[in-house]
């Protein structure tokens, strides 16, 4: 099979993931990933699917095998989504941690870590995540809101209070910052 029949294989099986058409995306992802085995792309829709229809063995086996070909932020993910699931919350920490480490900005990754931290304890481990990815885009308020949470927890309130000052410097209407910035300034 030729590149162009692996791309056009993939889009595809892209385009009927989307449409919700999952065993047509199944098929042209198949089509794809037979073609050279070479591209994680097809393995990474083809855990998609498994994991929209519960089949979470499936699912981890083929971000497993994209995980094998080109490691990513997105296998990290999967992997870690897959993890969590099952109950493995340290192994699911330490995935989303390897994600993030690659790319800062993975939303999935940062969010499940902060869910993590909090019910692991590790809060100390996911500020200095939240606060890469403010390097990159400070304007991320929820981020901020996240920061701002694990300060609190961590006994760091004048850090907090500055998270919170800056959210409410672009969003004087946040109600969840006021409200928090008030509990701990009393």
């Amino acid at each position: 099979m030729s590149n162009l029949d692996y791309e056009i294989n993939k889009e595809l099986g892209e385009c009927y993931l989307f449409m919700g058409e999952l065993d047509k995306a199944e098929e042209y992802y198949r089509k794809a990933a037979s073609s050279n085995g070479i591209h994680p792309d097809p393995y990474l829709g083809l855990a998609t699917i498994a994991v929209q229809r519960g089949e979470l063995d499936g699912a981890m086996s083929m971000y497993r095998k994209a995980h094998g070909i080109e490691p990513s932020d997105k296998t990290f993910s999967g992997i870690g989504l897959i993890q969590m699931e099952s109950g493995d919350l340290p192994g699911a920490f330490q995935s989303f941690d390897q994600a993030l480490a690659i790319n800062p900005e993975n939303m999935v990754a940062l969010f499940s870590m902060v869910r993590l931290g909090h019910e692991l304890e590790k809060l100390e481990s996911i500020a200095p995540h939240l606060e890469n990815y403010l390097a990159i885009d400070p304007g991320k308020h929820e981020v901020r809101y996240a920061l701002a949470g694990c300060y609190v927890c961590m006994n760091r309130k004048d850090d907090a209070a500055r998270e919170l000052s800056a959210i409410l410097e672009n969003h004087p209407d946040n109600g969840p910052a006021q409200e928090l910035l008030t509990q701990i300034q009393d």
